[in-house]
């Protein structure tokens, strides 16, 4: 970093502008414009009180804001997805706090993004200034979840994590049938069975984008949200201010499929996507129908990516089921530093033995792909 560059951090969204937060954006992933971590701290989804205290860091030089990096100081280990609770449980045992811990994440999104907004400063410069950080403040741990893989040497206290998600790839197809031609036989039978049932149920499906979601369909959407988390005994995460709040601003890169029968909505699958990738995130149903989860969540969200040539669709975290199904297997990245000293030598082999577990599990995946072989 440059030599006149400082490092601040500040515990409100509001203390930085949205025209300075999207100058430094060089992406387009709906999830790193500043409405979307708006929309979290306004409707108190991600706030001190949920456990999701802001403290994004802000570096300038020369008095001109030139890198954010979306952070919060956390009290729990949810909404992550890069689990780390037998590290909790250890310290615990041992009397020893865990947290507060430093996550520089998108909160209940496990999406792989630059996590830092900046064309001047690489994250690999943030290292050291967020250990030293973390030990002026009395942080235990700082935690960079989801980004992309970082070329530059380590320092050997800081360990890579991975975990395999399944993506589809949109290898320039015309048409669903054409995607599913290059399935073995077995399989590319199995796809059309599946989707077939939902017309024999009688379900009819609309796909709604911009200003054709109306109020009625946020609502029908949040309940099916609700009733996701409330089948598990969990309350949702997020709230449906957040929801109102992404729609009236962010109604550009949002999907909305909402299945019926016989004129009742049923179900619902909501989206969003940029110029490049389709990101599938939540779902809900008011009734269990045989394969509609895949229809609306996963064939549908491959078609609208052919039709809109579309690169690549993430449809969230886990689901092996995703596999015959076209989705490949892929490594996502994370860096974790952990303050107490007597804790690393059992995390670092921890992360090393995972890491050679998820490359296994990658390869194990990569031969139960439904493609024909070349």
């Amino acid at each position: 970093m440059n030599a006149n560059s400082t490092i601040n951090f500040i515990n409100n969204i509001d203390k930085i502008s949205a025209s300075d937060w999207q100058f430094l954006s060089t992406s387009s992933c709906p999830f790193l414009r500043y409405d979307f971590f708006n929309a979290l701290e306004k409707s108190q989804s991600a706030t001190a009180t949920q456990g999701w205290q802001a403290h994004h860091l802000v570096a300038n030089t020369d008095s001109k804001i030139t890198a954010v990096m979306p952070m919060y100081l956390k009290s729990h280990s949810w909404g992550e997805y890069v689990f780390d609770w037998d590290w909790a449980d250890a310290f615990k045992r041992h009397n020893i706090d865990y947290y507060p811990k430093l996550v520089a994440t998108i909160p209940f999104t496990p999406v792989s993004s630059d996590k830092l907004l900046s064309s001047q400063v690489h994250i690999s410069d943030l290292i050291e200034p967020l250990i030293k950080h973390c030990q002026q403040e009395n942080i235990n741990s700082w935690h960079i979840l989801y980004c992309k893989e970082m070329k530059a040497a380590l320092p050997e206290d800081v360990y890579q994590r991975n975990t395999v998600q399944f993506h589809w790839f949109n290898r320039d197809y015309k048409s669903f049938d054409n995607f599913l031609n290059t399935f073995t036989s077995r399989k590319r039978k199995n796809t059309r069975k599946e989707r077939l049932s939902i017309i024999e149920q009688e379900i009819s499906i609309r796909q709604l984008q911009h200003d054709e979601i109306s109020q009625q369909d946020i609502e029908f959407f949040y309940l099916t949200y609700q009733l996701t988390y409330l089948k598990r005994g969990h309350q949702p995460h997020l709230s449906y201010e957040f929801f109102k709040k992404i729609v009236d601003n962010m109604a550009d890169n949002i999907l909305l499929i909402i299945a019926s029968h016989k004129q009742e909505d049923i179900a619902c699958a909501l989206f969003f996507y940029d110029d490049s990738q389709l990101y599938g995130r939540y779902w809900g149903s008011t009734k269990h129908y045989n394969n509609l989860h895949f229809e609306l969540c996963y064939y549908r969200g491959i078609e609208f990516c052919i039709q809109n040539k579309l690169k690549n669709f993430n449809p969230g975290t886990q689901g092996e089921h995703k596999i015959q199904r076209g989705f490949e297997p892929v490594l996502t990245h994370s860096y974790h530093w952990i303050n107490h000293s007597a804790f690393r030598p059992a995390i670092k082999n921890f992360c090393q033995q995972e890491r050679q577990h998820m490359l296994t599990y990658q390869e194990q995946c990569q031969q139960l792909l439904p493609y024909k072989k070349i």
